[in-house]
């Protein structure tokens, strides 16, 4: 396949560069004018003016040029880009919350809400009334719907289970999600997302820790939402040792409350750790010199009505951010990372580049992914979204809702 006719092809990085931090999230290869060259379903050379030369004789049209096997696309001036990698969600769950929606335009929060033994409780009880087949019949849409709206990696937790059937259950209906699309799925095993129902606290993280062995034949990764009425860090702190060498770990933190996660995940060298709405300068601290990705959900913050993670400061001090979907029935029911994206320029304050930065190579690198996925690289996925005419990135965050993707290339 060769595209020519872009407007902009933007994402460009080197080979190697795995993450953006600091100044350098700002900052992004862009050509004019540009051409892309793809086989066997990877980038293997771009660059300007006319097409390459030895698509000079294929045929203008978009279609297989008959004997030639190379299909030749018109970008008629459109931009291309690496599609969009969101590396929080909680997409596989069944049913909906829409009746906590009315409770939390009457006033109740989200802690309220979880206390009268509704929120991930409610999502729980109904998933354990739901068959695998339901369940993947539920889910499948909606990750379907994020690949429509360019998003070509996605990391689906567990955590609605709150039991071992259930969570086991969950992490199939993921495998199964994962085998049937074209997108990247990376799955996570967050057991300890709540207290299940008939457990108390200490049996119910010994379950967790005991299922941890299942959990990784099916799993990437192990979560533990670790926040004010959730988990403590001394639980997080077994469950994360229990996991050592099985899971790498990746942590919800700093939600609800200064918690104390985002320490006791990087202690546990951490991938990511995830909300940080309530972050102090000791978490910034502890985050510098670790591999760790601070993540930031700026979906939980507009539905909850939470603040917004610190995402500047983040920067100032040399840290790299990803921004995320946290895709979810019950703070988060939007998996449309164009939306995010947005919301880190207008509420968050970054730049275009900077926020796209963070919703693509930053975001793929918090699920591991980024040798492979994330920017205009050569030898990596051709995972890209072809714009219509007239797109660029500042464009993309400021007409938020105006669509944009002519075609998304996976």
């Amino acid at each position: 396949m060769i595209i020519k006719n872009i407007g902009q092809l933007v994402g460009i990085q080197p080979q190697g560069v795995l993450r953006l931090e600091g100044a350098a999230q700002g900052e992004t290869g862009v050509l004019e004018n540009a051409w892309l060259q793809i086989e066997e379903g990877r980038i293997v050379d771009f660059g300007t003016g006319p097409v390459i030369p030895s698509a000079a004789s294929v045929s203008p049209e978009t279609h297989s040029a008959q004997g030639l096997g190379v299909t030749i696309i018109d970008a008629q001036g459109g931009m291309v880009m690496p599609g969009f990698c969101d590396s929080h969600t909680h997409v596989v769950y069944a049913g909906s919350r829409d009746g906590e929606f009315l409770d939390k335009i009457n006033g109740l929060s989200y802690e309220e809400i979880a206390a009268r033994g509704g929120g991930i409780l409610n999502s729980s009880d109904l998933l354990n009334r739901t068959s695998e087949d339901e369940l993947y019949r539920q889910s499948l849409p909606r990750v379907q719907e994020m690949m429509d709206k360019g998003t070509v990696a996605l990391e689906i937790k567990s955590g609605y289970g709150l039991c071992p059937e259930g969570e086991m259950k969950m992490l199939r209906v993921i495998d199964r999600i994962k085998k049937t699309i074209p997108a990247a799925v990376k799955s996570t095993f967050l057991g300890a997302h709540a207290i299940g129902r008939g457990y108390a606290h200490e049996a119910y993280v010994q379950m967790v820790i005991d299922l941890i062995p299942e959990a990784a034949q099916y799993a990437d990764f192990v979560d533990v939402f670790c926040d004010e009425g959730f988990f403590t860090v001394a639980d997080t702190d077994r469950i994360l040792e229990a996991s050592k060498h099985l899971l790498t770990p990746k942590i919800h933190a700093n939600e609800l409350a200064v918690s104390g996660g985002v320490q006791v995940g990087v202690k546990h060298l951490a991938l990511s750790v995830d909300h940080l709405e309530r972050t102090t300068d000791a978490e910034i601290e502890a985050l510098k010199g670790t591999w760790t990705m601070p993540t930031m959900l700026p979906g939980s913050s507009f539905f909850l009505g939470l603040p917004y993670g610190r995402a500047k400061d983040f920067l100032r001090a040399g840290l790299g951010i990803a921004l995320a979907s946290d895709y979810n029935p019950g703070s988060s029911p939007c998996g449309d990372m164009r939306f995010v994206m947005a919301q880190g320029c207008i509420k968050m304050r970054l730049t275009p580049v900077e926020a796209f930065n963070a919703v693509t190579l930053n975001s793929a690198y918090a699920m591991g992914i980024s040798s492979e996925y994330g920017s205009v690289t050569r030898g990596k996925k051709a995972a890209l979204i072809l714009t219509e005419p007239g797109w660029t990135l500042t464009r993309l965050a400021y007409q938020y809702q105006t669509p944009f993707i002519r075609k998304v290339i996976l």
